[in-house]
């Protein structure tokens, strides 16, 4: 049995939820997709789903195998795509959404190169911090920073997304510099608001567990951009992503405390409805931010 037929029924039977509804919409037997689970985790020799009558769910293995075996169906369905495509050039109307605060500093500014090398493309880009229903709402692909909810959309990772506390130089000499996240509490922290949707508090990386705080201060707010500049400003330590500070500092403008209890990375993934059939449009906007976050330098620029 060709291992990547195993690998594209895993991924058709955890995002869809059941054997039968990945069945259905291959057009087999539920039992067919039973024994290529079967098959494929007898090869592997871990256990992916818990089945029951009803639905599955993923074991631990199978949610840190889910995103691999995403990332490996959408690039050969895109090598396959480049393949047949042959000198054909993209073309048609692009729909994406992505948050404000990182569409508009990550996804704007690569739009017009994107349209430089496929001038018979057109986009629209939505930005807002609401969860956009891209289905039915006709969008083609969202941008999404965090932790992926689970559903039947496709994610590819495209990028880490690692938070830090910071605070400038002079904030520092003055308050002093926290050396444990219990000492935040000393300390005039820059806050989301509580409708805002951090509502967890700051992760930090505490004897292997990861906890959450929610420090307090004089100052918060609904909008994150706000909080940087008022962190640019001297008036508190922040909780922010690398992508929105680490220009400040490689500049020295902010300084990064508490690194040694940073949290692990969540993801910046773009997401769409099903990797089978997706335009030849979307496939190569997909793989032109994924280049774009992969250049090393890209985050200090």
């Amino acid at each position: 049995m060709p291992r990547l037929k195993q690998i594209e029924t895993f991924v058709a039977v955890a995002t869809k939820g059941s054997l039968t509804a990945a069945a259905l919409a291959e057009g087999v037997a539920p039992a067919v997709i039973g024994r290529r689970m079967d098959a494929l985790e007898e090869r592997l020799g871990v256990k992916l789903l818990l089945r029951t009558t009803r639905r599955v769910t993923l074991t631990h293995e199978g949610s840190a195998f889910l995103e691999d075996c995403q990332r490996l169906v959408v690039d050969f369905n895109n090598a396959e795509a480049s393949v047949s495509a042959g000198g054909v050039k993209a073309s048609g109307h692009l729909r994406v959404t992505a948050p404000a605060g990182f569409g508009r500093r990550h996804v704007a500014p690569l739009v017009p190169a994107f349209l430089a090398q496929h001038p018979e493309v057109s986009l629209s880009l939505n930005l807002s911090d609401r969860v956009v229903d891209i289905v039915n709402e006709g969008f083609d692909c969202a941008v999404r920073v965090g932790d992926l909810p689970d559903s039947s959309l496709v994610g590819v990772r495209l990028a880490d997304n690692r938070r830090l506390c910071v605070a400038t130089p002079e904030y520092l000499r003055v308050a002093g510099t926290p050396q444990h996240p219990s000492e935040l509490g000393r300390h005039q922290c820059l806050t989301l608001s509580s409708d805002a949707s951090q509502t967890r508090g700051w992760a930090f990386q505490v004897d292997g567990t990861v906890t959450h705080l929610r420090p307090g201060g004089r100052l918060d707010c609904s909008d994150g951009q706000v909080l940087h500049a008022w962190c640019l400003q001297g008036l508190g330590i922040a909780w922010r992503s690398t992508w929105e500070v680490q220009a400040d500092i490689d500049a020295g403008r902010l300084l990064s405390v508490l690194d040694d209890f940073a949290a692990p990375p969540n993801g910046i993934y773009a997401v769409f409805a099903s990797a089978r059939h997706l335009p030849l449009r979307v496939r190569l906007w997909i793989d032109f931010i994924k280049h774009s976050y992969g250049d090393p330098g890209y985050w200090s620029r």
